[in-house]
């Protein structure tokens, strides 16, 4: 199945998901979505990023009970935390993939069907190592609706075309839920991972519509997605070098706005 394929839209079914809506509604109103800028921000999310990986056999155990990679530090990352009464609850990164800025996780694993996209020119969005807090998350059974919104809220900022899920078998069924998205490439290896992962996507220009249309708590406005996704250029530059410098992943030439 080729990328043209997640052009798909969602079925009408507005009286079904409306007080569903209203409870992740009143969720986000007690979530505080902060981004990862500091060490200590960093470090938390590793933890509990090893935590929710170890627990469900994604990774074998460490001795430092923390789990991070490279692509932490690249320079078109977005690392986010969110917090529930100040209390980590769930944490997502996202990466913007372009023909300038190409480093992103899934383009590794599944190059034939990425980067022919990129060549052409379009925005891609990668969210990974999305994770909840166990307890957290049995509490407030919407938080994994509250953390995917973050992805939406990216390729809306910098109007991307696709938005991508890499995901093992078993957890392809929420994101079918959640946005629409479609399989267009069978599990493969994944670095870092003890299991295979395979890969979705949806079109977000044809689809988002639709999906915000759905489940109303998706919508955001633009002061938002500014104060999550804008960074200042210095800030840009730095974090670009010092990637350079430590990992060979920089990312000096992006053309999005904030990077």
């Amino acid at each position: 199945m080729g990328l043209e394929a997640a052009r798909a839209t969602f079925s009408d079914n507005p009286g079904a998901e409306s007080s569903f809506s209203a409870r992740i509604a009143q969720l986000l109103a007690r979530i505080d979505c902060r981004r990862a800028d500091t060490g200590e921000q960093r470090e938390a999310i590793f933890r509990l990023r090893y935590q929710a990986y170890l627990r469900d056999g994604s990774i074998f155990p460490n001795s430092s009970g923390s789990f991070s990679d490279p692509y932490d530090k690249a320079g078109n990352v977005y690392l986010f935390g969110l917090y529930i009464d100040d209390e980590l609850a769930g944490s997502i990164r996202i990466h913007v993939g372009s023909r300038e800025c190409p480093n992103f996780p899934s383009l590794d694993v599944f190059p034939d069907i990425l980067q022919p996209e990129l060549d052409a020119g379009k925005v891609i969005i990668d969210p990974t190592r999305f994770v909840t807090d166990e307890n957290l998350a049995r509490i407030h059974r919407g938080l994994p609706y509250a953390v995917a919104r973050l992805c939406g809220m990216a390729a809306q900022y910098f109007n991307a075309d696709h938005l991508l899920a890499a995901v093992r078998v078993e957890h392809q069924a929420f994101y079918r839920r959640a946005f629409n998205h479609q399989v267009i490439c069978e599990p493969r290896p994944y670095p870092h991972l003890a299991k295979p992962i395979s890969l979705m996507t949806i079109h977000y220009p044809t689809v988002w519509p639709d999906a915000v249309r759905r489940y109303p708590f998706y919508g955001s406005t633009h002061a938002q997605r500014r104060m999550l996704f804008e960074r200042a250029p210095l800030q840009a530059i730095l974090l670009s070098s010092s990637v350079s410098q430590d990992a060979g992943m920089g990312c000096n030439q992006c053309r999005h706005p904030s990077i």
